[in-house]
């Protein structure tokens, strides 16, 4: 089989004109994230205005991050175990049913309600995504890889521009209810679409399943182990896992956008209009840095490693920039820039892992990846809101501080990765065989 360098990614047109299932997948994916960005601009605007407080904005959004942290390894069992699209459609169905909650919080003595739905919708989705992300190598190509992840990256990008954008002038103009059921609708018509895509079921199990069980075949516990041992004998591997863990460290800067547009560009009820517009520019963002670095990486796994490491430094430059911005319409540009650099990172590790790791493997995998990004995102939110709230930093300073935080990771990451060529000059990146050998 070819390597990933001499074959050329399908273009985009063509990969969802051919392949109708990852159609189905897209498409189901764009409706219902629509529909979160609707909620999550109706939500903010809804704790600000009950509560007035940021940590309280800070604390939804780690509920929006850690359960993941639990759940995730349990999760990764289960999608490597059972019919990834059954999980898929379930657990579109339940949250559909779920964030109808939010319509019952109307005073400040039900804020406790937000809380409850929100812990239950993010444990559900905990299940769904890794499903997802995991399936994506069963339903295109290997010369389709690329081109679907960066799609699948654009369309959470695109339905946050626009789904921002319009909940905010939706939450203004109609209320924040109207928002939420929408939200709720939205994952109703996400499960019919899944209905339609062709997901092959994980077998890597199957003979244990039905041959003679232990005590930690039964529970799960094996496959942990087992999921484990790869990871530690897969170090570069390990090091792709790790990416969007780094990105996380500065995740209070999600925070930072929702504060932003209440407190320094206020425009709209409560804010609700500059928050969405500050959204929209990071899913604006999300959406050009994959479509452009694609062009200039072309498929080759060593320039798509070379290029997260550089993606840090983007994301860096322009949150600092965005520490000073002395207008909405600046800061929305700088955003784009800090948002191209983080979802770079986001879709070439995805890709990268999804080459490299057995489908045997990827449930777990996805599943544990999420679980660390997750926790790290939820360390850092709590952080920055304590520091609006408590520590006498203002929001300029701390988008500063957060600026400055990525160059870590991707100082760590170039630093890795010299180190990882240099080791595996005779032994390349291991490649799961349905995707052929590394470059």
């Amino acid at each position: 089989m070819p390597s990933s360098d001499s074959t050329a990614p399908v273009g985009y047109v063509e990969l969802l004109r051919t392949n109708k299932s990852y159609l189905n997948l897209f498409v189901a994916s764009l409706v219902s994230q629509t529909g979160d960005w609707f909620n999550s601009v109706a939500l903010f605007t809804l704790l600000l205005n009950l509560t007035g407080s940021g940590e309280v904005v800070a604390l939804v959004l780690i509920l929006k991050l850690l359960p993941t942290f639990f759940i995730g390894p349990i999760a990764g069992v289960v999608v490597d175990r059972f019919n990834r699209k059954t999980i898929m459609i379930v657990s579109d169905v339940l949250r559909g049913f779920i964030v109808l909650g939010f319509l019952f919080v109307d005073r400040p003595e039900r804020v406790w309600l937000v809380y409850v739905v929100i812990a239950a919708e993010v444990v559900i989705s905990t299940f769904f995504e890794p499903a997802k992300t995991a399936s994506i190598p069963n339903v295109v190509a290997p010369r389709e890889l690329v081109s679907a992840n960066a799609l699948s990256g654009a369309s959470w990008s695109v339905t946050l521009a626009l789904g921002a954008a319009l909940g905010g002038v939706v939450t203004n103009a109609f209320g924040r209810n109207t928002a939420f059921v929408i939200d709720s609708l939205s994952f109703f018509v996400s499960a019919a679409f899944v209905l339609f895509v062709r997901f092959p079921r994980s077998t890597a199990r199957t003979g244990a399943l039905n041959g003679k069980r232990s005590l930690g075949d039964i529970t799960g516990v094996a496959d942990f182990i087992e999921g484990a041992r790869y990871l530690k004998s897969n170090l570069r591997v390990m090091a792709l896992l790790l990416v969007k863990t780094g990105w996380g460290l500065g995740g209070g800067v999600l925070l930072l956008l929702a504060v932003f547009g209440k407190q320094l560009f206020p425009i709209g009820r409560d804010g609700s209009t500059s928050i969405g517009l500050l959204y929209a520019a990071r899913g604006i963002g999300a959406m050009l840095g994959p479509m452009i670095a694609q062009r200039l990486t072309r498929g080759s796994q060593r320039m798509m490693r070379r290029t997260i490491g550089a993606a840090f430094f983007i994301s860096s430059l322009f949150y600092l920039l965005f520490s000073g911005a002395p207008w909405l319409a600046l800061a929305e540009l700088f955003v784009i820039g800090a948002h191209a650099g983080g979802s770079i990172q986001w879709v070439f590790s995805t890709v990268l892992l999804q080459i490299a790791v057995p489908d045997s493997f990827r449930g777990r995998v996805f599943a544990l990846e999420q679980a660390l990004l997750t926790a790290a995102m939820s360390l850092s939110t709590f952080v920055t809101g304590w520091a609006l709230d408590h520590g006498g930093i203002s929001p300029r300073q701390a988008a500063a501080l957060l600026g400055i935080g990525f160059i870590f990771p991707g100082t760590v990451w170039i630093l890795l990765q010299r180190w990882l060529d240099r080791g595996e000059a005779a032994a390349p990146l291991q490649v799961s065989p349905e995707h052929g050998a590394a470059d």
